[in-house]
Parts: C-alpha cells; structure tokens; sequence
C-alpha cells in the first residue's frame, strides 16, 4: 500500500511541476515543498518495516509536509532555495544514477552540491524564469519516472533510497530513460507556450503568481 501512495503522490505532483511548473508557480512549488516535507518526515519515522509503515512515519509524513507547503508560499527565498535546491538534489542525482554510479554517498553529495548551487545563484541572481521552466520539466519527468516505477512494482519504497536498485532497473529497462525524456520535453513544451510571463525574472513572476 505504501510503495502505492509514493508512487500515486509522486506521479501527481511531479505531472503538476513538470507541465505547470512555471505557470502556476507559486501554487506549485508549495506543493512541491509539500511533497520535499513529506517525503523527509516519512523518511525520519521509518523503521525496519519500510517508510509509511508505522503512524509516526504517516504523522511526522504530514506535518513536515504542511510546514514546508506554508514556509514555500509565504516566503520568496525560501520557496526558491527549496525549489531550486529539491530540483537540483533530483537531478544531480538521477545524472550520475543515469551514468551507471550507485554509490549512494556520492550521489548524496553530488546532489546536495548541485542543489545549494542552484538555490544560490537563483536567490542572487535573479535569473530568467526560462530557467525554471527547464529544470522544474526535468525534475517532474524525474519524479513520474520514480513514481511510475513504484506503481509497477520495479522499485519498493525501501529500494527507493538505494541508488544501486534504481542504477540496475535503469540499466535493465532503457525505456525509462525514453519515458524521462518524452515526460520532460513535453512538459517544457507546454510551459513554454502557455507561459504569460516568460520574460519576466524569478522574483516578479513569483510576486505576480
């Protein structure tokens, strides 16, 4: 039942933020912030039997996820470095997951590193909201894939958090790479022609959401 509720809440928000990532973008990445916290108190309260197998991993689940929806759609930095940082974390990893790594304290701190990157430059930078569109495509594509693979019982959720597991599917079945890419280049397709506001920088598009 679990490996189904990640996979369903991954594939949900994960089509949102690759297709609206940009255009509903306040709304979004509070629900990506959302997801980020649920995902981390799930993580927390697992124990032996697996994450969402006890009522504190579905308690603290639901509270970190109602803490960083709110902290993400009241606070502009705070939404971006999560967004930005979550997006990076996602896509460094599933880069060297891509290349065939399963070291998992590599793929950590590559992810970490490129997510703090992101989530700096954007606050300072003020950079062009092209930007998000891409990454918020590609990171959503990622986040269906993870999802899709839960639902058809390639990954558990204990699988999930080994990047060795998710490395041999991958390498195993290269027809998800081709649903990664088809995911994440209709998703930037679609944002970028019902985007309004393309021009705009970060901080006034998300003022404006």
């Amino acid at each position: 039942m679990s490996d189904w509720v990640a996979g369903l809440l991954a594939i949900l928000i994960g089509a949102v933020f690759c297709y609206q990532g940009y255009i509903a973008m306040r709304i979004v990445i509070a629900v990506w912030g959302a997801l980020v916290g649920f995902a981390l108190g799930a993580s927390i309260g697992a124990d032996d039997g697996g994450i969402l197998a006890n009522a504190l991993s579905w308690t603290l689940a639901v509270l970190l996820a109602l803490v960083f929806a709110a902290i993400a759609y009241l606070y502009y930095a705070v939404s971006i470095a999560l967004a930005m940082g979550s997006i990076g974390f996602t896509l460094g990893a599933s880069l060297l997951v891509a290349f065939g790594v399963s070291w998992n304290w590599l793929i950590v701190l590559a992810g970490l590193a490129l997510g703090i990157a992101l989530a700096v430059v954007a606050i300072v930078g003020d950079l062009p909201s092209i930007l998000l569109i891409v990454l918020s495509a590609m990171a959503g594509a990622s986040a269906i894939v993870g999802g899709l693979m839960l639902l058809t019982g390639q990954l558990d959720s204990e699988q999930i958090t080994r990047t060795a597991a998710i490395t041999e599917e991958l390498n195993d079945d290269w027809y998800w790479y081709v649903i990664w890419a088809v995911a994440a280049g209709t998703g930037l397709v679609t944002q970028i022609v019902s985007g309004e506001r393309r021009a705009a920088d970060m901080r006034a598009a998300w003022a404006q959401a």
